[in-house]
This record gives structure tokens, C-alpha cells and sequence, in this order.
């Protein structure tokens, strides 16, 4: 093995990895010499400069596959085409999520069905494609990309929060039947990640409330969160590279939090 590129002759797939916590996860799997498959939403153009910087960067292969993370007929093409593309799939991580927030007497049914379709059902689709082919070459990774809100729930997030505690049921129980034949599945569930998006947030509500950007960081985004910080991408790719290197092999079936101490209250 080589100690600088421990993943080198891996395969990883990735979804929702064209931007924030994906992007950064398969930037550190492709660090460590892993070949990756992205899979996104974005401008086609970005996206493939994205593709093409990880590629010569890391020195490894990458390709990118649109499937639409609401059809299983396309997940299913995602998986066949990564195990196609690069003879194998080592790793598997369903991240992609969208969010909507409001109470459950005014949640619009369809968008309750596409958080369920896409925080959740995706997650099985590409569980159940990758399976066989993990358990044929006898070895597999699978990590949900969950969150704090697959251990506890917070108000006005029903569809999330159902369908990321559904995502550790889902975890635990593939977890059980894979066990013997060297996959593991866990599942890392981060608290507040200053993603582009949250960022953006940070201004207009101080101007909102009347308070400052340090006071919407610390008393309204991190409220929860009793580091009073946000959890770094750098933090939840060094968990990724722990749990899909042999010194993570005996983990199995857990809910990993990174949340700065949130789910301890």
C-alpha cells in the first residue's frame, strides 16, 4: 500500500458532490488516490472544471453522472456506470439532501415527497445497486452523510428529520446483513457546516434582526451547538479516511456525530 495515497485502486462514489460537504469529501478521497464519481446539480461548465481540478490535482480519475437523485432508474445507471467505469466500487456515500422549513400544519405534500425521495429513498437505491457489487469483490465502504437531526429534531423540519432518522434506520439494518462479508455501514451526522449556502444566511439575518454577524453565529445558527462553532469540512473528511481505512474496519452500524457536542444535551 502506498502510505501517501492509502486509496489508490479504490472507487468511490459520491453524491451531491458537486459543491460543500460532497465536494470536499471527494476532494480528500481523491487526496488519499481514490478515483471518484461526482454527481450533482450545477452549471455544466462549472461542474466539469470542478471535475478536471480534481483530476489533475490528485492524479486520479474522476467523472461526473447527472442522475437525478429522484429517479432509481437513473441511480441505478449511476451505480452500473461507476462500477463499469472503474472496474470496482470500494466506497459508497448517499449525501445528497435538500431542505424545506415550515410547520407541519402548512408542509406542502411535495415537499415532503422530494426531501423523502432525496434525503432517504436515494440513500437505498444506491445501497441496494452497490451491495452485490461489494459483496462480489468481498470488500465495500458505504457512508450516509446523515446529520445531528438523524439523532434528535428540531421544529419545523418534519420531512428532514423523518427521513435523516429513517437514514439510521436504514444505516443500522444494512449495517447487520453485510457484516459478514467485509462492508461495513455507518453513518457520520454533522451538526452546523459553514457551507456557501449557510454563509449566505449570515448577513441577511443580522441586518433582519437588528444584530450583529458575530451574534447570528454564535446565538441564532449555533445556538445548539455548544462549541459555538461550525464543525470544518476538513473535521468530517478526517472521520471519512478513518472509517474507509483498515483501522476503521470494525465500525459498523453507527451514528457518528460531529456536531461540537450538540447531541450530548
Amino acid at each position: 500500500m502506498n502510505a501517501q495515497k492509502p486509496l489508490a485502486g479504490q472507487a468511490a462514489l459520491i453524491t451531491g458532490s458537486t459543491s460543500g460537504i460532497g465536494l470536499a469529501l471527494a476532494d480528500a478521497l481523491a487526496g488519499a488516490g481514490a478515483d471518484i464519481m461526482l454527481n450533482g446539480l450545477g452549471d455544466a461548465d462549472e461542474i466539469e472544471k470542478t471535475r478536471a481540478g480534481l483530476a489533475h490535482e490528485h492524479g486520479v480519475k474522476v467523472l461526473f453522472h447527472g442522475a437525478n437523485m429522484t429517479r432509481p432508474d437513473e441511480i441505478a445507471d449511476l451505480v452500473a456506470t461507476t462500477h463499469k467505469a472503474f472496474g470496482r466500487l470500494d466506497i459508497a456515500i448517499p449525501n445528497a439532501g435538500i431542505q424545506h422549513i415550515a410547520p407541519i400544519e402548512d408542509f406542502p405534500p411535495e415537499k415532503w415527497d422530494a426531501i423523502l425521495a432525496i434525503n432517504l429513498s436515494s440513500a437505498f437505491h444506491i445501497i441496494r445497486a452497490g451491495v452485490p457489487l461489494m459483496k462480489a469483490q468481498g470488500y465495500g465502504r458505504i457512508i450516509n452523510m446523515a446529520s445531528t437531526h438523524a439523532l434528535v429534531a428540531s421544529p419545523f423540519k418534519s420531512a428532514y428529520v423523518a427521513a435523516k432518522h429513517g437514514l439510521a434506520g436504514l444505516t443500522k439494518t444494512v449495517a447487520l446483513e453485510v457484516a459478514a462479508h467485509n462492508i461495513t455501514c455507518n453513518a457520520i451526522c454533522p451538526g452546523y457546516v459553514k457551507t456557501p449556502l449557510v454563509e449566505a444566511q449570515i448577513g441577511p439575518t443580522a441586518k433582519a434582526r437588528g444584530i450583529s454577524e458575530e451574534d447570528v453565529v454564535r446565538d441564532v445558527l449555533l445556538a445548539a451547538q455548544p462549541t459555538k462553532a461550525f464543525v470544518e469540512y476538513n473535521q468530517l473528511a478526517g472521520l471519512l479516511l478513518y472509517l474507509v481505512s483498515d483501522a476503521g474496519a470494525s465500525v459498523n452500524g453507527a451514528m457518528l456525530p460531529v456536531d461540537g457536542g450538540w447531541t450530548a444535551q
